[in-house]
């Protein structure tokens, strides 16, 4: 006994060396444990169906004050002052988003600095933002020099978002930076902050300096609409009972859109007349201090949520960086990893993953979750700050916590230094559930984790993994992308309970050895492109759920034989390297009529087969992809269908059957089909949405097949009114060089007087590099968005032009023939706010008259058009029009 407790008591001892090291659990605000960047990661765009309410005069004042044509000085500052979720963010994003910013601006960059103001990192978050991808620059030189070639005589906004720093150093230093980049005059900085002392700092350190913007709460008014908005409410009429109590819990708002939108997400799942007045009479009201209401108003939805793991899955987002951005599979998968996630009994053939994804859309709902998009898509999630700091506090009750006054309770640490982990004590250590860092992780003590469920290496600065790596035998989650590691260590076989393996952009990892085949319990498996496998490895891991690509080798590579066992895929499937498979019986051993859960899937042949040496020209017969594909059949729920440098004469038959059996898809895109003539039957598919056509050069027409006339979705029998394309939202047409003919749909079908409707949802149009086309249709009644360009003739233009009456933005370039633009062509588009005209060399004339018709033009572009004439007599009519 006596050894026993001596044994407790070193324990003890150890654990009070401990004591000092209070950062342990992600305390440094300048880590980034979910991905690359600096702490923020806030993005231009605003979420899907957010409005802005009540910043209207705010946005124009502002959008005035940048625009001011008197303004010469070479860089000015604009600081937005405010407390924690007034909304500092969104009215960045909708100045950034104004036409006029557009007009006025040669370029626009946002940048969120967060936490951590490093001068090179919003140097390179500046470079990132003008290009649009990551150039891996970290150097101050580069940056500057790659910097101005951007924007080198242009004048430039610059947004910086949530800004902290109250270092004057690193101000002057940004400042002298951006004084190097020869920048026109007027170019401009908003920063966002809640600090009024931060923007004194900033407009000390630029010389110009705008009035600084103090935001104000809102009306009552202004948080009923926000409310309304968010509770699914806005175009509903309302009884004036349940007015009288969503307009008094719009009072008790203080003011403040974020408390509107958090609980206009709770009254979106509690609809009765009891359930909004529980929340007008919260106790939460008594509280003096804004902060404080927040805080407890965001407590509120926290404990709306009535599972206790869902709590659980909420407060291990305290883990993450603040204003981390994650993709939701990603999260769900870390949930499922620390076991917080259980199959539903009472659901047939409802998986783990299933119920993570339903606990994401109930704080998804309750405003816990943010929407990141890119290019008009939701990509990734994030958290607002004020709800992070609200999953700090409830994850020290639910021992995942940060708070190391209990040592006992740790579980979960994230990005501590080195030297603080390397110094924790074997029993800390073996206790741990969870570690993210993206620091060096000493060998030594990955023999020590025990218990560890999640290791994220995300960024860490490491080459290689110890061989001891084998011994953390409950790990069920890896990440180790973005990282330089060059090989992975052969005791990865013994990971058995290892259930997630990210390894994405890791330019130096090209294989993976064979032991990876005994990870039997593997659902997710993450990699670059390129990566290699041994022969026979992906078989044996039947329980796969996500395989990011399946590249098909070569003879004694990894045939395509491989997927036959792979049923439990799902999501996504992108096949890669067709060329190497034989024929139609040795396509047909990957029995994708089998992989009912796979929704998307992608075909792809090697682009350069249709490049060098005169491929293009060889007989079909020198090609075996129309054989291959029609092996490769997928199941008839399929909802996307991509098919890439495919070199077929034509489709498959299960393509081209009349009509088509793929009822369900949402999405088709054919790119580089170089040989096809004909499309499959596309016109009766009740939910097809997206379609994009390029590359297909021997493509002459679209008509009666592209249609299906015989075939098409009746959305309203009763009233014989038969739809082509009845969802079809988006249209692509590119790079089709022998498309002579667009017909147009009948407007009865010829077998009975049944009324034909076509394109009713078509949102946008591009139609370009088809220089023999000489007609389009004329029948868009939704069209918004027209991009037309490189084009033999002006007749399709004109075509869709003459009879469109929703178009808000026309893109024009290179139109042979297109000498002059009448009225006539724009006489019907009362609401185009965009008109840009490139390179048109035969344009000689834009009619006075064409600038009355469209009144609210607000971005006008022109360029490259030689023989342009009499347009400035026209530029009067528009008054809010800045060139």
């Amino acid at each position: 006994m006596a050894h026993k407790i001596k044994k407790i008591n070193d324990s003890l001892v150890e654990l009070k060396k401990e004591a000092s090291f209070i950062n342990l659990v992600a305390k440094r605000r300048d880590s980034t444990p979910g991905g690359k960047g600096p702490d923020r990661q806030t993005d231009s765009s605003f979420e899907k169906d957010e409005k802005v309410f009540g910043r209207e005069d705010v946005v124009s004042k502002i959008v005035e004050s940048l625009t001011n044509s008197n303004k010469q000085q070479d860089l000015s500052v604009m600081a937005i002052v405010g407390m924690p979720g007034l909304g500092k963010t969104t009215l960045a994003k909708s100045v950034y988003n104004e036409p006029a910013i557009d007009t006025h601006f040669n370029k626009k960059i946002w940048v969120c600095v967060s936490n951590t103001f490093d001068v090179d990192v919003i140097l390179s978050h500046m470079l990132e933002s003008l290009t649009r991808h990551n150039t891996g620059m970290k150097n101050r030189s580069p940056l500057i020099d790659s910097l101005k070639d951007e924007l080198t005589g242009k004048k430039y906004v610059l947004i910086l978002d949530d800004v902290w720093s109250e270092d004057e150093s690193k101000w002057e230093s940004l400042k002298s930076c951006l004084s190097k980049l020869n920048s026109s005059p007027g170019s401009s900085i908003i920063i966002t902050t809640r600090s009024a002392d931060v923007a004194s700092i900033a407009e000390t350190a630029i010389a110009e300096t705008l009035p600084r913007l103090e935001l104000t709460i809102l009306s009552t008014g202004e948080c009923w609409s926000i409310l309304k908005q968010r509770a699914n409410y806005m175009n509903d009429v309302i009884d004036a009972d349940r007015e009288r109590i969503g307009r008094a819990i719009a009072e008790k708002c203080g003011g403040i859109p974020l408390v509107a939108k958090v609980l206009g997400g709770i009254m979106r799942s509690k609809t009765s007349r009891d359930d909004w007045l529980s929340i007008q009479e919260s106790e939460i009201w008594k509280l003096p201090k804004a902060e404080d209401k927040i805080m407890l108003v965001l407590k509120l939805s926290f404990d709306n949520l009535k599972s206790p793991p869902l709590k659980q899955c909420f407060a291990y987002c305290s883990l993450l960086r603040k204003d981390f951005e994650i993709e939701r599979d990603n999260l769900i998968q870390l949930w499922m990893a620390q076991g917080l996630l259980q199959p539903s009994t009472d659901k047939i053939h409802h998986e783990i993953e299933d119920t993570g994804d339903e606990y994401f859309s109930i704080l998804l709902k309750n405003s816990l979750f943010q929407e990141v998009t890119e290019g008009g898509s939701i990509t990734k999630y994030t958290m607002h700050d004020l709800v992070h700091d609200l999953a700090e506090e409830v994850s020290k009750s639910e021992s995942l916590t940060r708070d190391l006054k209990d040592k006992c309770g740790v579980r979960h640490v994230a990005h501590i230094p080195t030297s603080t982990l390397a110094n924790m004590s074997e029993v800390t250590v073996g206790r741990l559930h969870s570690l993210f860092s993206n620091d060096q992780v000493p060998d030594i003590i990955f023999s020590k984790f025990r218990a560890l469920r999640v290791l994220s290496l995300q960024e860490a600065k490491i080459q290689e993994l110890s061989n001891s790596f084998g011994k953390m035998k409950h790990l069920r989650y890896l990440d180790i992308s973005y990282t330089g590691i060059k090989a992975l260590p052969k005791s990865i076989g013994k990971l058995y309970n290892l259930q997630t393996l990210r390894m994405q952009e890791t330019d130096y990892l090209k294989e993976v050895p064979r032991e990876m085949q005994n990870l039997i319990n593997l659902r997710h498996l993450y990699f670059d492109k390129t990566m290699e496998f041994p022969a026979g490895l992906l078989r044996g891991l039947t329980n796969l759920r996500t395989l990011s690509y399946f590249n098909v080798g070569k003879e004694m590579g990894v045939g395509i034989e491989e997927l036959v066992g792979l049923n439990h895929l799902k999501g996504e499937l992108i096949i890669r390297n067709l060329e190497n498979i034989r024929d139609e019986e040795e396509a047909k051993k990957a029995k994708l009529e089998d992989k009912k859960n796979v929704l998307e899937l992608s075909y792809v042949w090697a682009r350069s087969r249709s490049n060098p040496e005169g491929l293009e020209s060889r007989p079909s017969s020198d090609f075996h992809d129309e054989n291959v594909l029609e092996g490769l059949k997928p199941h008839t729920k399929l909802e996307s269908l991509s098919i890439e440098n495919f070199m077929g004469d034509k489709f498959p038959s299960w393509m081209m059957r009349n009509p088509l059996p793929l009822n369900n898809l949402k999405k088709v895109l054919l790119f580089g089909c170089r040989r096809c003539e004909g499309l499959p039957i596309l016109g009766h598919l009740p939910g097809l949405g997206h379609v994009e056509i390029s590359g297909m050069h021997n493509l002459k027409l679209l008509g009666s097949e592209f249609y299906g006339y015989n075939h098409v979705y009746e959305a309203a029998v009763a009233t014989r009114e038969k739809v082509l394309f009845p969802a079809l939202k988006t249209l692509s047409i590119v790079g089709c060089g022998e498309l002579t003919e667009w017909m147009e749909a009948p407007t009865t079908m010829t077998s009975s007087t049944s009324k034909v409707v076509v394109f009713p949802c078509l949102e946008e149009l591009a139609l370009g590099g088809c220089p023999l086309l000489r007609n389009a249709p004329s029948h868009f009644p939704s069209l918004k968005e027209l991009w037309i360009w490189v084009m033999g003739s002006e007749k399709p233009m004109a075509s869709i032009c003459n009879e469109v009456s929703t178009l808000t933005s026309l893109y024009i370039e290179k139109i042979k023939g297109l000498t002059s633009l009448s009225s006539g062509m724009l006489k019907k588009n009362k609401n185009l706010t965009s008109l840009v005209i490139w390179s048109c060399d035969e344009m000689i004339h834009i009619a006075p008259n064409v600038f009355g018709c469209c009144a609210n033009l607000r971005e006008l572009t022109i360029g490259g058009c030689k023989k342009l004439e009499q347009l400035a007599e026209g530029l009067d009519t528009l008054p809010l029009l800045r060139s």
